[in-house]
């Protein structure tokens, strides 16, 4: 066991656990932020996506000995869950079971930073890496563009 300083959505956090735990298990066992999601374990899936410094990370193979910098969960993104990108998932009916969309929307706001106003390739290469069981490509698609319309780079 160690002691690790974290510094998660803008407050410090001290954890004691082993090097290898998962990012993942910290924040959701650790801190109690249960927003982020488990679902393959193996970086594959997406559901469990925080900001690291600004970019997306697989947070379920990440270990929190690596997690150095500002980590943002999607309790982080925003106060009021009105970040653009949150918005406008709503506002476009995104989710269908919601399980994935944690990781959906902070990859989808991570690209936003990066590229204020994405193309339809950029969206696809952004995204690739998240699966959502319930086929709601097409309109999370759709909802990138009406953040990027709103401003979903802030």
């Amino acid at each position: 066991m160690a002691v690790f300083q974290l510094n998660v959505n803008n407050r410090s956090y001290a954890v004691d656990v082993d090097p290898d735990t998962p990012l993942l298990w910290v924040l959701r066992d650790e801190l109690n932020l249960t927003g982020t999601k488990y679902g393959c374990g193996v970086a594959q899936c997406g559901a469990c996506t925080v900001h690291l410094n600004g970019n997306p990370v697989r947070s379920c193979t990440l270990p929190v000995a690596a997690a150095k910098g500002n980590i943002t969960t999607i309790e982080g993104l925003s106060e009021n869950g009105d970040h653009p990108v949150q918005k406008a998932w709503i506002e476009l009916d995104v989710a269908q079971c919601g399980y994935c969309q944690a990781g959906q929307i902070m990859t989808a706001a991570a690209l936003l930073a990066r590229k204020p106003q994405p193309t339809d390739a950029d969206i696809d290469t952004a995204m690739a890496g998240n699966i959502c069981r319930c086929g709601t490509y097409k309109r999370i698609r759709k909802a990138i563009h009406l953040a990027a319309t709103k401003g979903g780079a802030r």
